[in-house]
């Protein structure tokens, strides 16, 4: 198992990717796909529909990157176990 990590190791963009996403605390992304969410339905409101749309895909998004965070933190990257 270990040989196959050593094979198949991240990357150096993946690397740092994940060590700056690491320091972020993961309710932010669940703070950023509901602030999505309400900033869309206000747009709705206030009738501007398309960009309701436009900003309200945002939501899936934060909370992907909020799960590819725990992950990673929980996880880390290129850990042998």
């Amino acid at each position: 198992m270990e040989t196959q990590n050593q094979q198949h190791s991240e990357g150096k963009v993946a690397h740092a990717i994940e060590e700056q996403t690491a320091k972020l605390p993961s309710d932010v992304f669940l703070w950023a796909a509901l602030a999505s969410m309400g900033v869309s339905l206000t747009l709705k409101c206030l009738g501007h529909r398309h960009n309701a749309l436009f900003v309200g895909q945002w939501a899936a998004p934060f909370l992907l990157l909020g799960v590819y965070n725990k992950i990673v933190k929980t996880e880390g990257h290129d850990q042998v176990s």
